[in-house]
């Protein structure tokens, strides 16, 4: 049925389809004091609006809202359209706590009583 539409039909309905996802995704790379809007997102990957981003490369933070999520490296982008492929090397989830540099046994003591 879209082959019989005109070009500008089929030029507003994807613009009005960008404006939705845009909306939509809460999701947002941010590189320095730089913000871009995240369209699509998976486990390797994610689609940023063409117009309103660079090509990125490197080690950029993801947030949700204001809650920051992971920490990706970006190594790979192709354009393709109005659209930006990202591809990742790395996804790396952000704790609130440090990482353990030992292994803590599940059955061990909780705490040890002082003499």
């Amino acid at each position: 049925m879209l082959e019989f539409l005109s070009k500008e039909v089929l030029a507003g309905l994807e613009s009005a389809r960008k404006t939705r996802e845009r909306k939509q995704s809460r999701l947002r790379i941010q590189v320095g004091e730089a913000v871009y809007p995240v369209l699509r997102f998976w486990h390797d990957g994610c689609v940023l609006d063409g117009k309103l981003s660079p090509k990125l490369r490197g080690l950029v933070d993801l947030y949700d809202g204001s809650r920051h999520v992971f920490q990706c490296l970006i190594v790979a982008t192709t354009g393709e359209g109005d659209e930006i492929t990202c591809e990742f090397k790395r996804l790396t989830p952000v704790t609130d706590r440090a990482a353990l540099d030992f292994w803590r046994d599940e059955t061990g003591p909780v705490a040890y009583l002082p003499k």
